[in-house]
């Protein structure tokens, strides 16, 4: 058992509640892994190789969100350890403040948890044995903490295994890219879906047009099921094409949508649906300005779809 360090393992429409009955594994304690078999065939390689041909000690392993990257740095982190305290998490969950004190609410991960981290390191087991830091994400970092980080991946210390969980490599330092070994990994297939939906949700019925808006994610299938989301789209989309629709029965969506911030991109969807590619641009930059700048989000949301309805 390793230690995991700081982490303790009105309108047209009624409003739909949040499905809970949905509960799926945590990516420590998954052990269903589908799709990136050619990922870990590399790791896997360059890992029974190591002793005629060093193994890069920086892994980043790059990609959308839910598309399993995650289960698989865990994957790969499980392998590798040796003992108590050779495995280093560094996630929101872990993050502490200046105090030391938890700080799991963040959007951002402290240079105080990276710091920390560090000074655990120093103090970690002398037996040899191989130890991983796993940070999920990367993106997540603050700047500083980025910078922390680059400092010690300039100098990785002997036997240590660094896996860099990535949802955009654009969000992340040039500094830290160059000192990694790249793996870009690639959305899910249709048929790899349906065999994780089978999978987890023998029972839910996930329709094609769900499976579409995934693109490839099964993290978001799963956030749009438990969310309704899937639901809301399509209501969204029967009013877009409602010609007595509202702008009451617009709001009703626009309040839904607001409900859970990572329906947002659901617009962009619909945007998609109606080939309306000349929007695109704008409601990305709406969307984004929502958490940005602090807006009303049902408000920006009922100003995206409006948009969308003078345009069919």
């Amino acid at each position: 058992m390793a230690e995991y360090y700081g982490y303790v393992g009105a309108g047209i429409m009624a409003a739909k509640k949040t499905d809970t009955s949905f509960t799926f594994p945590s990516p420590m304690d998954n052990d269903v892994l589908i799709g990136h078999t050619d990922v870990l065939n590399d790791f896997m390689a360059a890992w029974n190789s190591r002793d005629a041909h060093p193994i890069h000690p920086v892994w980043m392993l790059a990609g959308p969100r839910g598309i399993g990257k995650s289960t698989l740095a865990y994957k790969i982190a499980k392998m590798v350890y040796g003992n108590v305290g050779d495995f280093f998490i560094i996630n929101i969950a872990a993050n502490i403040d200046k105090d030391g004190k938890a700080k799991p609410d963040g959007k951002q991960i402290s240079v105080h948890t990276i710091r920390a981290m560090i000074e655990r390191m120093q103090m970690s087991s002398m037996s040899g044995e191989w130890r991983v830091v796993l940070i999920d994400s990367v993106d997540e970092l603050t700047r500083n903490a980025s910078n922390a980080m680059l400092k010690l991946l300039e100098e990785p210390p002997e036997k240590t295994l660094f896996l860099l969980v990535v949802h955009q490599l654009a969000n992340v330092l040039p500094t830290i890219r160059s000192r990694a070994r790249v793996e870009k990994m690639r959305p899910l297939t249709m048929p790899q879906l349906h065999e994780l939906c089978a999978k987890f949700m023998p029972d839910a019925n996930v329709s094609d047009e769900t499976l579409r808006l995934a693109n490839g994610s099964f993290g978001r299938i799963a956030n749009l099921k438990k969310s309704g989301g899937d639901e809301i789209y399509n209501d969204l989309v029967e009013c877009l094409k409602n010609p007595r629709a509202t702008s009451s029965d617009i709001m009703a969506i626009a309040r839904r949508i607001a409900a859970d911030p990572e329906l947002y991109t659901i617009l962009l969807d619909a945007i998609a649906t109606f080939g309306l590619a000349e929007l695109y641009s704008s409601a990305t930059t709406a969307i984004s300005d929502i958490t940005r700048i602090y807006l009303e989000p049902e408000i920006a949301l009922f100003k995206i779809i409006m948009d969308i309805k003078k345009c069919l």
